[in-house]
């Protein structure tokens, strides 16, 4: 009985300690690339969809963004929560309330947006750069785009959106 108790003890000692160690800047840097693989290769995650996260030297890493499917935040959690060296999943990813109109909005966003010539290249990634979210009515182009010019032209191609209430042009470019 007495060992039982002594196991307990070590275990939550080594859990104890473990939570309180640092993950150096090496293994950082592996849980960033590992964690941003998980995300980007999920088969739920799309255009309409930003996926986000941070890690902190502790092991946390927190979960941000937003979708329109709740099995994406599900998912998302669990393809992290196994990765060597992380020690917590904080799930801070918005799940977008149902909206035929949002919908509709996505839809003309994503025309208006790829269907622009100058555009259209980034539509063909395996992962699309420019990801479009839309809750009541206002747009969020989030991702990478090569030039400031594309950025520019995919805010104005946004705007121009019948039903579009507001645009945040978060697209950042490789000279940022």
């Amino acid at each position: 009985m007495f060992k039982h108790y002594a196991t307990i003890a070590l275990l939550t000692s080594a859990l104890a300690l473990a939570a309180n160690t640092k993950v150096s800047d090496k293994g950082q840097s592996r849980i960033t690339k590992e964690v941003r693989h998980e995300l980007v290769t999920l088969p739920q995650y799309g255009i309409f969809d930003n996926l986000a996260f941070k890690v902190d030297n502790g092991g946390t890493v927190t979960l941000m963004g937003a979708t329109t499917q709740p099995v994406l935040k599900t998912n998302a959690e669990n393809a992290v929560k196994d990765i060597e060296g992380v020690t917590k999943v904080v799930n801070n990813i918005e799940v977008l309330p149902v909206s035929p109109n949002d919908d509709n909005i996505r839809l003309g966003v994503y025309r208006a947006v790829y269907g622009q010539s100058a555009l259209s290249r980034y539509q063909l990634q395996s992962v699309p750069s420019i990801h479009i979210v839309v809750k009541n009515g206002d747009v969020a182009l989030e991702g990478f785009v090569a030039t400031e010019a594309d950025r520019n032209i995919a805010g104005i191609q946004a705007k121009g959106v019948s039903g579009v209430h507001n645009v945040t042009n978060n697209l950042r470019t490789d000279t940022k």
